[in-house]
């Protein structure tokens, strides 16, 4: 049975989650919020795989602390996270610490926005967006 870490949305108490449970709703082993809801995710090398293999959509934003409209954005896609609670599973991968994801994905410019289903990406856009308009995108991008 293979496991992944990964910390909490709520306290950052780290977890330890196995791969073929992560569609069960895990929840904080600390303060018992859910680990893969209602908040974005950190995205690693170790948990992105899994989090991709998810029954939801997932929806990816590829960022940089020292870029700000990343920062700018941040607030955007918590908020659009927290309406989607449920039904969509939202990760914010950092570029800088995941040097080999953003590799992977071939990212050039962030922030960068993907959207997958069912492990397959249907959709990115480059930028940050204001509320309404990455709304719109993403409703249009799970509906492929």
């Amino acid at each position: 049975m293979s496991t992944f870490n990964t910390r909490c949305p709520s306290c950052q108490g780290l977890n330890r989650v196995p791969n073929e449970r992560v569609s069960e709703s895990p929840v904080c082993g600390k303060c018992q919020h859910s680990l893969f809801d209602g908040k974005p995710i950190e995205g690693t090398e170790l948990n992105f795989a899994a989090l991709l293999k998810s029954e939801q959509p997932v929806v990816v934003d590829f960022w940089a602390p020292w870029c700000n409209p990343c920062v700018g954005f941040a607030p955007v896609f918590e908020q659009v996270a927290q309406e989607h609670s449920g039904q969509i599973r939202f990760v914010k991968i950092d570029t800088e610490a995941q040097q080999n994801l953003a590799s992977q994905h071939q990212i050039r410019s962030i922030p960068t926005i993907m959207a997958f289903k069912n492990g397959k990406r249907v959709d990115v856009i480059n930028g940050a967006l204001p509320k309404s308009q990455f709304s719109q995108w993403l409703s249009e991008a799970i509906n492929k």
